[in-house]
């Protein structure tokens, strides 16, 4: 049996009651239904949505709800607004008339929600920016059962506040009636579970990013469970620089060498390993324009910055990812936004796309190079959820699977 990257009470959390369950028993016609979805969309200096996939993401619950008869209610989250103070850049309204567009229906918009709602069976509304009441970030428990109070069903269904334990994701379905998983949520647990509860084997891990210190504990989880451990970014010039080599002027985190030896050394005692890049591409200043170099990793310069990992090294990577029977992708190995440091992430994301290996990637620049390269639909899972996604893999029970799990044994 694949021995699982979860601690063992991590099983138990993900038996959740489903809402797609709860709708094809008939036990929703009828009932009010409180989804908390996660519509934080970036917007354009005027408010103007620039990118709506979260927004198409939450219609499927929506729909699953309208479709079983029920009376829906829907909220989430925008920016960061203070809380009890309204503003109207905080507003849901540019996400009402979106989803409005997208749902080929009237999706009304109530500002002042908490005390009470008036929705129909058959009819959907969306209510005002849940952190701007107050008490939501602090999960007040007055506040949590007033949100309660309003519905039959609770639906969470925002991985993306997973890890949150909020009123509105964590209070509220600890004291609703009945508290489950939306579609969203369920296929988020579905891929994890399947990339770390029970992975095919060679189980590949890429963990890039500018600095070790923000990774660390999720590094740690991972050298002790996975068979190859891929890093890269800011993170890899750390790993250089404790394997010895030199990195001239690259973003590191020397006080960290004894650390990233540590990872090397559990990776080594179960006979795996920390891939060492053999070569990189390199320049003498960080910007789009500079002349790109390709050297090998022993001959970096003392002015030299590494913002690349070099064809060698990205090719011998992508030959272990094509063998790879599950990879999890957490950040982009160089500066892939610059062309001529892009080569070693479009490499390591092709390889992925043609790899068989069952794939589950997570986290904003993760998600820009997907889009990028164009592999959305060859990678197996792509996850919402940035902080959700990282603190799955430190091995962490998420408040929103503890609370759904603990409602559903009850």
């Amino acid at each position: 049996m694949a021995h699982p990257i979860f601690n063992p009470d991590i099983e138990q959390a993900m038996n959740l009651i489903r809402f797609q369950d709860l709708c094809i028993q008939g036990k929703v016609a009828g009932m009010r239904v409180f989804i908390r979805a996660d519509l934080n969309v970036p917007q354009d200096a005027s408010g103007a949505i620039t990118e709506d996939t979260r927004i198409r993401a939450s219609i499927p619950c929506i729909r699953m709800a309208l479709d079983a008869g029920a009376a829906v209610m829907l909220t989430s989250h925008l920016g960061r607004p203070t809380e009890g103070q309204w503003r109207p850049e905080d507003s849901l309204a540019p996400v009402a008339q979106r989803l409005s567009e997208l749902m080929g229906r009237p999706v009304p918009l109530l500002r002042d929600w908490v005390n009470g709602v008036a929705v129909r069976r058959g009819e959907v509304v969306l209510l005002e920016n849940c952190r701007v009441n107050v008490g939501e970030k602090k999960n007040d428990e007055a506040l949590a059962r007033k949100m309660a109070q309003l519905c039959d069903i609770f639906v969470h269904d925002a991985f993306g506040t997973a890890h949150r334990a909020e009123a509105s994701t964590y209070g509220i379905a600890q004291f609703a009636t009945m508290a489950c998983a939306g579609p969203l949520l369920a296929a988020e647990m579905d891929a994890i579970t399947k990339a770390l509860l029970a992975p095919r084997r060679p189980l590949v891990a890429i963990v890039a990013g500018s600095k070790v210190s923000t990774k660390l504990t999720i590094l740690k989880s991972l050298a002790a469970n996975v068979d190859q451990l891929i890093v890269g970014g800011g993170i890899a010039n750390t790993f250089m620089l404790a394997a010895g080599l030199k990195i001239g002027k690259s973003l590191a985190e020397p006080d960290l060498l004894d650390q990233a030896r540590a990872v090397i050394e559990a990776m080594r005692a179960r006979g795996a390993a920390v891939p060492i890049p053999t070569d990189v591409v390199t320049a003498k200043t960080f910007a789009a324009a500079a002349p790109a170099t390709i050297k090998a990793a022993s001959e970096v310069e003392d002015d030299d910055l590494i913002l690349d990992i070099g064809p060698q090294t990205a090719q011998l990577l992508a030959d272990q990812l094509m063998r790879a029977g599950t990879i999890v992708w957490n950040g982009p190995v160089g500066v892939f936004e610059f062309a001529a440091f892009e080569q070693g992430t479009k490499t390591i994301a092709q390889a992925i796309a043609a790899s068989s290996a069952f794939s589950i990637a997570g986290g904003g620049d993760t998600l820009a190079a997907i889009a990028k390269y164009g592999i959305e639909s060859q990678v197996g899972y792509i996850s919402t959820g940035g902080g959700a996604f990282l603190e799955v893999l430190e091995g962490k029970i998420l408040p929103a699977f503890e609370i759904l799990a603990r409602r559903a044994a009850a």
